[in-house]
């Protein structure tokens, strides 16, 4: 174990003992929604992971520690904060020399998690190829994580303001595995489908797990995205979402707005476009992408247990 993790005794005992747990990433809580919904969100998320019996891990950089699995105060400070940066990859080590306080994106939950020994994590939606990246370059590094570290993910697709065509190409090109969960197109966030067809498809918790349980022993070494479709009853209008996203996209380039500030600022503009039906959905979609995900890591911890006895008892 990395000297640099704390694990919470929770988090810890159930990584000794083989059990199931799920990583899940702060910076939905710190930048993803307002206070106080982000820390109702943070507590939706952890009873959908514990209600199908695994552990959740919530992940963030603070005290020049990779904490997994936040204690109140923490989660509190995140949630209530405003001097709380949003870290990808990169930041890791000069947050962790600072000592200073970090939520965690998608790449980064994803390479802090696999150091602690985490094989599952649920998120909103990934980052991806924003749109008009063929003159900015904009690509979120999360796709780049994908390409080298072996993480789950669940998400509702990549986030709806992105390039999602380009997206799934950029992913193909890193040689990562999208798998449609029930489904045969790939989710667009709000959306159940974008009607981009995907070529790999599980519907059970246990073909996903028999998955990974294969790429563990192939040791490629990537990851790999679950793509879960927001449930039905809470899926938004494509042509509403579309309209709104051009609105905010528009504002935001009026406003100069770049980099890693460009996500939270459309996803803050989607809300009041939509009257917070985007934040509701978001929630919803996250809060579902939660329970899949444990029940994921456990179809994944009941598999290896299996695969262990077998070798013991051929």
């Amino acid at each position: 174990m990395n000297s640099l993790l704390t694990l919470a005794p929770e988090v810890r005992s159930a990584l000794e003992a083989g059990q199931p747990v799920v990583a899940l990433e702060s910076t939905l809580i710190a930048h993803g929604m307002p206070y106080p919904q982000n820390l109702e969100m943070a507590g939706r998320l952890s009873a959908a992971v514990r209600q199908e019996a695994a552990v959740p891990a919530i992940v963030a950089v603070g005290r020049g520690r990779i904490l997994i699995g936040l204690n109140e105060a923490d989660l509190q400070r995140i949630a209530e904060a405003r001097d709380v940066a949003k870290i990808s990859s990169r930041e890791i080590a000069p947050f962790l020399a600072s000592g200073r306080m970090g939520a965690t994106t998608v790449a980064s939950t994803m390479a802090c998690a696999h150091l602690a020994g985490i094989r599952v994590f649920a998120t909103g939606g990934i980052g991806g190829v924003h749109r008009g990246a063929e003159s900015t370059f904009d690509i979120s590094a999360d796709l780049d994580e994908f390409a080298r570290t072996p993480m789950a993910v669940i998400s509702a697709g990549a986030k709806a303001i992105l390039d999602l065509p380009k997206t799934l190409e950029y992913l193909e090109t890193k040689g990562v595995p999208v798998l449609g969960y029930g489904t045969n197109t790939f989710p667009a966030f709000f959306c159940r489908s974008s009607g981009l067809p995907l070529q790999l498809r599980c519907d059970t918790p246990d073909e996903v797990a028999s998955v990974l349980l294969m790429q563990d022993r192939l040791g490629f070494g990537m990851g790999t995205l679950i793509a879960n479709p927001i449930p039905e009853e809470h899926a938004l209008p494509e042509q509403e979402i579309e309209a709104a996203i051009a609105h905010a996209l528009s504002a935001a380039e009026s406003q100069g707005i770049t980099g890693k500030e460009v996500t939270p600022y459309l996803l803050a503009r989607l809300v009041k476009l939509t009257k917070g039906r985007s934040l509701a959905a978001n929630m919803a979609l996250a809060e579902h992408n939660a329970k899949v995900a444990a029940q994921i890591a456990a179809a994944y911890a009941r598999q290896r247990v299996q695969a262990a006895a077998s070798k013991q008892h051929p």
